[in-house]
């Protein structure tokens, strides 16, 4: 059996990309930073009908946390196929570049840029234990410079000046280690799940957590003709 590692997989859009892996078939293991809420979530999973779930406790901002989670998935089992980066905060909106503070600018990307960098480098020898390794980084439409220069963008006027670069210097660092795990069966890609009503919006989002997640289970599950290094949504490719 295929396994799987889902990051802050206790609501939203972790919880569902947790629910439909384990529907196809995976091992998953619902990376939370609360153990309590995380058995939680293990409890609904259990209740749908899905065995095959567990939960680790795993804080992506604290070292120690992540050494701890990667000892204990070590021992239960001995390769990760698939590794979700979904874990990651706001900063609370909004963030006009000329008043956002600096321990808001280090904090968010504390949580979405550094936090996935450590997550993948404690995980990174399982993955390679896999045939088919996959990382899938969580990112959004924000990030992308192409959109924010277009004025007839739908978003155009939403300019987060914290949470949108910690998610571009996330796409870069997915550009880098695309290259360098390149020649290998890897397939690592920055996924946008779209405006999705989830707790982490304020459930304002346009899409249903079904919709969002479609593209992230999409690009966890490719082939190894599939393509890596790239910004995709459910309707394709996003310009960086």
């Amino acid at each position: 059996m295929k396994t799987a590692l889902v990051t802050g997989a206790n609501r939203g859009i972790g919880f569902e990309t947790s629910k439909q892996l384990a529907a196809l078939g995976y091992f998953v293991y619902l990376g939370c930073r609360d153990k309590v809420k995380g058995l939680e979530a293990i409890k609904k999973l259990k209740a749908l009908g899905y065995s095959n779930v567990d939960c680790i406790e795993l804080d992506i901002t604290n070292i120690h946390s992540i050494k701890s989670a990667k000892q204990e998935l070590e021992n239960k089992t001995k390769q990760l196929d698939v590794l979700i980066n979904n874990a990651g905060i706001s900063g609370g909106f909004p963030q006009p570049s000329l008043k956002v503070s600096i321990e808001t600018l280090k904090e968010v990307f504390e949580s979405n840029f550094f936090g996935p960098i450590q997550i993948i480098q404690a995980f990174i020898e399982l993955l390679k234990k896999s045939t088919a390794p996959r990382i899938v980084n969580v990112s959004t439409e924000l990030s992308s410079l192409t959109k924010h220069g277009d004025p007839t963008w739908k978003f155009y006027s939403v300019k987060p000046s914290a949470y949108g670069p910690s998610k571009t210097a996330l796409n870069a660092y997915t550009v880098m280690l695309a290259f360098e795990l390149k020649d290998t069966n890897f397939k690592v890609n920055c996924v946008c799940p779209g405006f999705t009503a989830t707790e982490f919006n304020n459930y304002s989002g346009e899409k249903t957590v079904e919709q969002g997640t479609s593209a992230i289970i999409k690009y966890a599950t490719i082939e190894n003709d599939g393509p890596t290094g790239k910004f995709f949504n459910e309707d394709g490719e996003i310009a960086w």
